[in-house]
């Protein structure tokens, strides 16, 4: 496991928090911990707040009341810097992967290294990853030319190319058919094995169940503006 991961058990909390959106308050009093090499799952119904429970454990948000720790920090005492260099010890695979349509796959990928000024290690990385997830041979073509279970395992290769210590993903295999769903289920368990803490929001029941076959996976459940522990599958 990554020297990083070890020295924060706990490499994301939130204690107690609530978040609301102009004055209608979403949830209340939730609390959440991701222990270093965890996986666990976040479901609910649309609408309950998964993404932007999402959004706050990599800081991209911030509370409306109670407090979210990152990396043992307070997010809401730390500054643009501060969260920018937590979010390069977390890699996001967003719901709608976005991609730059004019560069190829492979420059889409690289594109956090060069973010971090760590371009220089960019092809190593690359070549890697890219048999890794399976689309050497997409390398130089251009995102709309993808299909979307190809679309998905790139947007994973761009969130671990900075080797981060957290992977948060959001529905990743919402828009991909069951073979795909365990390509990227497959990748994500291996990245697990590696000491990676993984945090997956989802509908797919089935997922979760070939997860916990596989792994020691957690579930939550966010309904009616509380979390729930242990919810059954």
């Amino acid at each position: 496991m990554d020297q990083r991961a070890k020295e924060d058990p706990r490499v994301i909390e939130l204690q107690d928090v609530a978040y609301s959106y102009g004055g209608a308050e979403l949830f209340a009093g939730l609390t959440l911990s991701l222990a270093a090499g965890s996986f666990q799952f976040l479901t609910g119904p649309s609408g309950a707040g998964k993404t932007t429970l999402l959004r706050l454990c990599y800081g991209d948000l911030r509370a409306t009341a109670g407090r979210v720790n990152l990396f043992g920090a307070d997010a809401q005492a730390m500054t643009r810097d501060d969260v920018a260099m937590a979010r390069r010890r977390i890699g996001v695979v967003h719901q709608d992967c976005q991609f730059l349509d004019h560069l190829p796959l492979a420059d889409n990928i690289a594109l956090p290294l060069q973010v971090a000024g760590r371009s220089m290690e960019a092809q190593g990385n690359l070549d890697d990853l890219l048999a890794w997830v399976g689309l050497t041979a997409q390398a130089a073509q251009l995102p709309p030319q993808l299909s979307g279970g190809e679309r998905q395992r790139a947007a994973l290769a761009r969130a671990v190319i900075t080797s981060p210590d957290v992977i948060i993903a959001d529905e990743p295999t919402g828009n991909v058919d069951w073979e795909m769903s365990q390509r990227l289920l497959t990748l994500l368990v291996e990245l697990n094995r590696m000491g990676k803490t993984v945090l997956i929001a989802t509908h797919d029941m089935n997922l979760i169940r070939a997860a916990k076959a596989q792994v020691s996976a957690s579930v939550l459940r966010l309904k009616d503006g509380r979390l729930q522990a242990g919810a059954a599958l």
